[in-house]
């Protein structure tokens, strides 16, 4: 999972400001800096085609690259790039150099997987992602793509916290330990349908226990019947007084 080393081509750019700035535009190159590791700042420009590859295949800025710059490389990480508001084309590119042996603090992407084998992802849950990417603190060796979030194990309305994932040795997380992830979201009507489920076994239960009533009932009839038995001796007591 450590990041692979990518070169890239410079070219010195003497002049800044924003009028040599505009006129590497026009050549199709963009305009950028390479800073840091106590050396003075370097101005380059570095081809439009190239850098927007660079861009849009993505964890560019989680990529270790080694410019060369007129024959010397640099090794360096982009730190910062800044689109065009309309048309969404690179206007400028910072890279930060990177000493041996150096420590860096980087947001690297969260990669959820097994998200098919989730009981709660099965039952008709959907897998919510909570934090997109992950602050870290590594070596410039040691730099991961990615972090997987592991979600197999999840049932409706659980949590994946960053104390449930392991980090690749070296790496240190800067967020905290409870933080959630991903989560497994119910599916529409969920609630509903469980509040309607206990209902119903709360009514399937209720008849069991109401059953006694009528066969306690069922005594009054037979010891009330007395009561007419009784009373048919009356009309035979008063003949005999007549």
């Amino acid at each position: 999972m450590a990041t692979t080393v990518k070169e890239l081509k410079a070219t010195a750019r003497p002049k800044s400001g924003k009028g040599a700035a505009r006129a590497e535009r026009r050549a199709g190159r963009v305009p950028g800096v390479i800073y840091g590791n106590n050396q003075p700042p370097l101005t380059i420009s570095i081809e439009d085609r190239e850098l927007r590859q660079r861009i849009l295949a993505g964890r560019f800025l989680t990529t270790l690259v080694d410019i060369d710059l007129e024959g010397k490389k640099h090794r360096v990480i982009p730190r910062d790039y800044h689109l065009d508001p309309v048309k969404d084309f690179p206007i400028h590119v910072d890279f930060m150099r990177l000493g041996e042996g150096a420590t860096i603090r980087i947001s690297v992407p969260l990669h959820v997987v097994k998200a098919e084998t989730s009981p709660g992802v099965k039952r008709g849950g959907t897998v919510n992602i909570v934090a997109h990417a992950i602050e870290l603190e590594c070596g410039v060796e040691s730099i991961p793509q990615y972090i997987e979030a592991d979600v197999g194990a999840l049932e409706i309305g659980h949590s994946l916290h960053l104390s449930d994932v392991k980090l690749p040795a070296g790496v240190k997380a800067l967020t905290r330990e409870d933080a959630t992830l991903v989560t497994i979201v119910p599916p529409s009507g969920y609630a509903e349908e469980q509040k309607a489920a206990a209902a119903a076994a709360a009514g399937g239960a209720a008849p069991a226990a109401g059953a006694a009533a009528p066969a306690a009932g069922a005594a009054a009839p037979a010891a009330g019947a007395a009561a007419p038995a009784a009373a048919a001796k009356a009309p035979a007591g008063g003949e005999k007084k007549k």
